[in-house]
């Protein structure tokens, strides 16, 4: 697999999780030790349920230990310019609706388009990639069609 790009908030996120999720073992472990003592493990519903939560956090934890180990950490404020680039922050005008939005583009794993965070794989941060101050772009949302101008890019 290749690496992919993270903000150093984004990889912070990632590590907090795989901490919180390290730390629930020992909880998971004595819950399954509880349910043990009920009897019959064939029909014992607390203990399977147990045993099930276990898996799911261990999954879990692999994975993110896995996305991590594939995590480049790239630093926008180390980076300038006015072209749009990964951790840029965008402002954007709707040509059509003069509305003004401003996102941050980001790693896959740390999206979140409620606050602004626009994953790098976006349909929308793949035509805004390369761009500059001033340039129009066009694309094709499952929204519909939408055209906008990059009013400022910023790394901060």
């Amino acid at each position: 697999m290749e690496k992919f790009p993270i903000t150093p908030e984004g990889a912070e996120a990632l590590n907090a999780e795989i901490k919180r999720l390290k730390e629930e073992r020992p909880k998971l472990s004595k819950d399954i030790e509880v349910a043990r003592e009920h009897g019959d493990l064939s029909e014992n519903a607390e203990y399977h349920a147990a045993k099930e939560r276990q898996g799911m956090n261990e999954a879990k934890f692999r994975d993110l230990e896995a996305k991590m180990s594939l995590a480049e950490v790239i630093d926008p404020s180390k980076l300038s310019g006015d072209t749009v680039k990964f951790g840029c922050f965008i402002t954007l005008t709707n040509i059509d609706t003069e509305e003004e939005v401003v996102y941050q583009i980001v790693g896959e794993f740390e999206s979140d388009i409620e606050k602004g965070l626009l994953a790098i794989s976006a349909p929308l941060a793949r035509a805004l990639i390369g761009k500059s101050i001033g340039d129009e772009v066009s694309i094709k949302l499952p929204a519909g069609v939408r055209n906008y101008e990059i009013g400022d890019v910023e790394f901060r």
